[in-house]
């Protein structure tokens, strides 16, 4: 005999406890059916109470209900898993959960959708996808993955699909709408439009794919060159530790040889001075016993003996009677002249030592400038925009690192200046946060300062020039300005030469005129620029290389003047004003901002 078909719903077999299918299926008196297990544990709970009730109807019984085992059911739900190969251990592999499509033909519990029906606008599950596959009329319907925004795909004026694509009007629309407003357009259908969009996604994909491996290689050099880099730094770490613990030995020794010197020189002196001291001490002791036999010599009764002890000390000769052996006549003579440095000075060693120590730390405060460059200079990769250049030589290093060209290169190196109050000359006023000054017929009120230049209309920038440094200078004069740079330790008080931004070894000095007649001055010696003046100036400093220059900055950037020479400490930025006294008209002097 045939076996019947048994069409049903699987939510029938669900149990109202654990909402998945019945396990070892029971029927209590109210003939509701549970998982065994489910209604156990409903039922201990109610052991206190003594009175048990069903979960899903919420009828009582009293006592508790034996429970037997629904073997018809158990039999229809093992055939229903096996028809619909649900799998029941694992009740998320079939229900819908956070972000997945529901079947629309689920009543209770909904499960996961596995294609949605385009002319029935409705999703389904595999349970209910059987009459889409089984039945004739549901055959011929569309079917795609299942999706939760069908009504996207059905054009909103016909509530028909959208198979077609307009390139005119780059839309989707139906077939209806190609006979319409779409009439003329240039169309193509959506699986064609997929094939040629597929290529270029294809396309794209193995572009995308090309960069990656680009990427992952400069990721590769970049993590090498990093490796490189730390490898590099620790090598460095470990060979200054050992620089500086054999310098501070050196120090350590060279410390100890100036204090042996230091008390080498004291023991002589004390030597010297305590020999003198033992010979002094001596002769006051003959001369206390001279004088005291004399005091007694003076008291004696017996005139002969008297005179005569008095002639041989005066004579210098005693008598065989009376002659005394540490009595010599040299002590009646004054002793010889005793100087002894008392005011022994090691002033000299001092200053020695202090010389020392400033020359030291301006010493090792360039070559500390130095190192950073060269820190700065070595580094193993370079960014430039999205690509990485590696840098392996040191001619590749010079060529990275060669002079600006362009205005925008020189603005890589812009130095963000300001002027120091403390430094600025009576005559000259600041204004616009210490970035603009000015020349004055008037004398200002500044306070008495070391640094301040008392007599020379000049002022001084706060910050070091050192590394590669640029900056930008608007001027305006009915006479002159001077634009330098100098040494910090320039003098600032009276109006010698050793004071003027030119004059000396210690400066360097552009001068513009209002005739646009342009000099440079360094130690007092001019050199003529047969060149045209500029109210812009760019000032470009190359430390470590011994470069300075001045540009005319425009459209174009023009040299001005360039120096080649060594610095020896850190620069800093001036200027120098004049006052026309005839015309009354002030010098400016402006800092540029980064534009």
């Amino acid at each position: 005999m045939a076996e019947a078909s048994i069409s049903v719903d699987q939510d029938q077999f669900i149990c109202p406890v654990c909402l998945d299918l019945l396990k070892d299926p029971v029927t209590i008196h109210c003939g509701h059916s549970f998982c065994k297990v489910c209604i156990n544990d409903c039922w201990d709970q109610e052991d206190q109470s003594g009175v048990y009730s069903c979960p899903q109807c919420r009828d009582t019984f009293t006592p508790r209900p034996v429970l037997r085992r629904n073997n018809m059911l158990a039999e229809v739900v093992e055939k229903l898993k096996k028809e619909t190969e649900v799998q029941a251990a694992s009740p998320a592999h079939c229900y819908a959960g956070p972000g997945d499509v529901e079947c629309d033909f689920c009543n209770r519990r909904k499960r996961k959708a596995v294609k949605s029906c385009l002319m029935c606008l409705a999703s389904v599950c595999e349970t209910h996808l059987k009459s889409h596959l089984e039945i004739p009329a549901l055959k011929k319907h569309k079917l795609v993955e299942a999706s939760g925004n069908l009504q996207e795909k059905i054009c909103s004026e016909h509530d028909k699909v959208l198979e077609i694509y307009c390139r005119t009007d780059q839309s989707f629309i139906c077939y209806l709408c190609m006979t319409d407003e779409h009439k003329s357009h240039d169309t193509v259908s959506v699986k064609a439009y997929r094939t040629e969009k597929q290529s270029e996604v294809k396309e794209e994909q193995m572009k995308s794919q090309q960069r990656i491996q680009e990427k992952q290689k400069k990721v590769q050099e970049l993590k090498q060159a990093v490796n490189t880099i730390k490898l590099s730094a620790q090598t460095a770490v470990e060979d200054s530790e050992r620089i500086f613990t054999e310098l501070i030995s050196s120090m350590e020794k060279k410390r100890s040889e100036v204090t042996e010197l230091i008390r080498a020189q004291e023991k002589t002196e004390v030597s010297r001075a305590e020999r003198l001291l033992e010979q002094l001490e001596q002769e006051i002791a003959d001369l206390q016993r001279r004088v005291t036999e004399l005091e007694q010599l003076s008291h004696t009764h017996d005139h002969i003996h008297f005179l005569q002890e008095i002639k041989a000390l005066v004579s210098g000769h005693h008598s065989p009677q009376t002659a005394r052996p540490d009595f010599q006549s040299d002590l009646c003579e004054d002793s010889p002249r005793i100087t002894v440095n008392q005011h022994l000075s090691f002033d000299g060693v001092r200053k020695s030592l202090s010389d020392l120590k400033k020359r030291l730390e301006e010493f090792c405060q360039m070559e500390f400038i130095k190192i950073s460059e060269h820190g700065k200079r070595s580094c193993s990769c370079w960014s430039e925009g999205n690509h990485f250049i590696s840098v392996s030589t040191v001619e590749d290093v010079q060529i990275l690192l060669s002079d600006p060209k362009s205005r925008d290169e020189f603005l890589k190196y812009f130095c963000d200046l300001t002027l120091d109050p403390n430094t600025v000359n009576y005559y000259l006023i600041l204004s616009e946060k210490n970035r603009v000054v000015t020349s004055s017929d008037i004398k200002q009120p500044y306070s008495d300062h070391p640094e301040r230049y008392d007599s020379w209309q000049q002022v001084l920038c706060k910050e070091i020039v050192c590394g590669r440094c640029y900056w930008e200078v608007e001027w305006s004069s009915e006479e002159r300005v001077s634009i330098s740079v100098s040494y910090k330790d320039i003098s600032r008080k009276g109006w010698g030469y050793e004071c003027g931004f030119g004059y000396n070894a210690q400066s360097w000095s552009l001068r513009c005129s209002s005739s646009s007649s342009l000099s440079f001055w360094h130690n007092s010696i001019m050199t003529e620029l047969s060149v045209p003046s500029s109210s812009r100036i760019g000032v470009y400093v190359d430390h470590s290389a011994g470069t300075l220059s001045f540009y005319s900055v425009s459209d174009t950037m023009t040299l001005l003047h360039r120096v080649h020479t060594t610095f020896t400490r850190p620069l800093y930025a001036g200027f120098r004003l004049y006052w026309n006294g005839f015309s009354k008209s002030a010098s400016t002097v402006r800092l540029c901002d980064l534009k």
